[in-house]
């Protein structure tokens, strides 16, 4: 690489390693040799690992959670139908390696919870906007998030028109 990496670069590299390798991957040197550069570059854009641990986790929250709230109030369609198509339609390997992430290292765990929250309290809103008094929106929301969460964690590819059948009846669940 001839141009200077800045610490998005190692961000990136730090999020698709973590997403093919989990964890273990995120060092410095292991790093540096998939992007084929010294370690020199990351120590200076990070203090030290956890200072990069810190950023990956960051970024995480804000493409896992804020991006995709984001992309649903842009889509136009009804908000909840279309944050159930993105987030049972996505590549969930990333999610499955911070989750896994938060079983050894607190930094993580915080991240998790705090994302689990700001994603329950989406739903809620969303829960609420179509009509629902708050205790069942609150109820609905994390059942919801629930199902989501199996889903992820289960890694099991379902062929698209079975999954529309699936978030078709999940629809029908959460309005019933």
């Amino acid at each position: 690489m001839t141009e200077q990496l800045s610490a998005d670069d190692w961000i990136k590299q730090g999020l698709k390693a973590l997403a093919k390798n989990g964890f273990t991957a995120l060092k410095a040197d292991r790093l540096a040799k998939a992007m084929g550069v010294s370690r020199g570059s990351f120590y200076w854009h990070f203090a030290d690992l956890g200072a990069f641990h810190a950023e990956v986790l960051k970024r995480w929250r804000e493409i896992a959670a804020e991006q995709i709230i984001a992309d649903v109030e842009a889509a136009g369609d009804e908000p909840l139908k279309a944050l159930l198509r993105r987030s049972f339609g996505a590549r969930l390997d990333l999610e499955r390696a911070v989750r896994s992430w938060a079983a050894f290292d607190t930094a993580a765990q915080g991240a998790v919870r705090a994302i689990d929250r700001r994603r329950i309290d989406y739903i809620e809103t969303l829960l609420a906007m179509r009509g629902l008094e708050p205790a069942k929106a609150q109820a609905r929301a994390q059942i919801l998030y629930w199902t989501f969460l199996g889903f992820a964690l289960s890694g099991t590819p379902v062929p698209a028109a079975r999954l529309q059948g699936l978030l078709d009846e999940i629809m029908r669940m959460v309005s019933a």
